[in-house]
């Protein structure tokens, strides 16, 4: 058996605001921010491979730094599809021939560049014994729930709530059934592959992410990365 990191690496970074590249290939400090990914996943010592999900017009771009930071663990860089579905589900069918059954798939955004070893290892060792696993931290703040944006409607209690990370990570027969039962039923649309799991029926277990693990979405968070950067000593182990 394997265990699989899948990134992805298909945003068009639109909420970066004036940047003319998606957000996974801006420059910071020498090294595109999926560099810095790879290399975590890449260190870790059970991640035996690496899958990279990109669009087509990226590809030269994505192969050239795979080369140039010796990303030796990555094996296949995959053409992504318009969503996050059909871009994991890209993934799941370039590893249909020669993969196991109970091979683990760890799914992770290329924009979460500060994932510790600490949260890789748990996710590879909870997915080996439940089948599905999802990364989260919980909500420090009180959730408002509004139902016309205008007016609370009710808060719910905090301590029920977590906000949710990457990775996401499954046993390899579980992510191919509930992607193929999402493409031959159409029931569900959805930018989460934990919910696509839920709705055949698997439960999901929680592991615990942290705060340093958080998405560069928008001008604020590339400026908060290249802070914790400069700081230096971050903890990723």
């Amino acid at each position: 058996m394997s265990n699989y990191a899948v990134i992805l690496a298909g945003g068009t970074g639109s909420r970066m605001g004036n940047v003319n590249k998606p957000k996974q290939f801006i420059d910071v400090y020498g090294k595109p921010i999926i560099a810095y990914t790879l290399e975590t996943f890449s260190l870790h010592p059970e991640i035996d491979k690496i899958i990279i999900v990109t669009l087509n017009e990226w590809y030269d771009d994505v192969k050239a730094l795979v080369r140039k930071f010796e990303l030796n663990k990555v094996i296949a860089i995959v053409e992504g599809g318009e969503t996050r579905q059909q871009s994991v589900y890209a993934a799941v069918q370039y590893l249909e021939n020669g993969s196991d059954d109970k091979d683990i798939i760890l799914v992770h955004d290329a924009v979460r560049p500060l994932i510790s070893q600490k949260i890789i290892g748990e996710n590879i060792s909870l997915a080996k014994q439940y089948g599905a696993v999802d990364t989260v931290v919980p909500s420090a703040d009180t959730i408002v729930r509004s139902l016309d944006k205008k007016k609370i409607e009710n808060i719910p209690e905090r301590e029920q709530y977590f906000l949710g990370q990457t990775p996401q990570s499954f046993q390899y027969s579980i992510l191919k059934s509930a992607h193929e039962n999402f493409i031959q039923n159409g029931q569900i649309e959805t930018t989460d592959d934990c919910k696509l799991v839920l709705h055949i029926g698997h439960p999901v277990v929680l592991t615990l992410g942290d705060k340093l693990n958080f998405k560069i979405t928008t001008f604020e968070d590339l400026t908060l990365f290249k802070a914790l950067l400069k700081l230096g000593n971050i903890e990723v182990v």
